[in-house]
């Protein structure tokens, strides 16, 4: 995973100066997230891993399943580029890094909570509140829920991580008593 991370870097960043200079953040989201889903579908991998499958067989292929969004020169272009350097399949870890370039140039970070329950969306918001003032920019709150944390939660936004889960107090309490 680390691997493609690093490989779709340059990629994402290269849609995002696309994106930027043309104004079109939300369309190249939408963009990306539909191709993600296509070379992530089983059949489509399937299909692009096939042995006789020519680099430009393989662009035309999602350029064809994904015509609705593959839709100007710069689109098409970028799946011929992928299918060229064997990179198709880091569609959805392109599509990952771009949407935090994005979300970073419009001032906004996305916060990962992790709580024992299902979050209100009064708790959401205060949440966002409080964020939002820590760091300074909008916050946007995606949630899990992990019962194993057994009350509180774990927020990790950017390089922020406070863990107020009793799990991890009680953790600590371990090491201290342990020590």
């Amino acid at each position: 995973m680390a691997d493609f991370t690093t490989a779709a870097r340059p990629y994402a960043k290269a849609v995002f100066e696309i994106a930027r200079d043309g104004g079109k953040f939300e369309d190249w989201s939408n963009r990306l997230s539909v191709l993600g889903a296509i070379v992530g579908h089983p059949e489509m991998q399937e299909r692009l891993d096939a042995p006789n499958l020519t680099q430009a067989d393989a662009a035309r292929m999602v350029e064809t399943v994904a015509s609705d969004v593959v839709n100007d020169d710069d689109s098409r272009n970028f799946v011929k580029l992928l299918a060229e350097n064997n990179r198709m399949k880091m569609l959805p870890d392109i599509g990952g890094i771009y949407e935090e370039l994005r979300a970073e140039a419009e001032g906004e970070i996305e916060a990962n909570v992790v709580s024992a329950f299902e979050l209100t969306d009064e708790q959401r918001d205060k949440m966002a509140t409080a964020l939002s003032k820590r760091l300074d920019r909008k916050v946007r709150i995606v949630s899990s829920v992990d019962e194993s944390l057994i009350g509180g939660a774990i927020i990790r936004a950017g390089d922020l991580v406070i863990d107020g889960s009793v799990k991890g107090r009680l953790d600590k309490m371990t090491h201290v008593v342990g020590s």
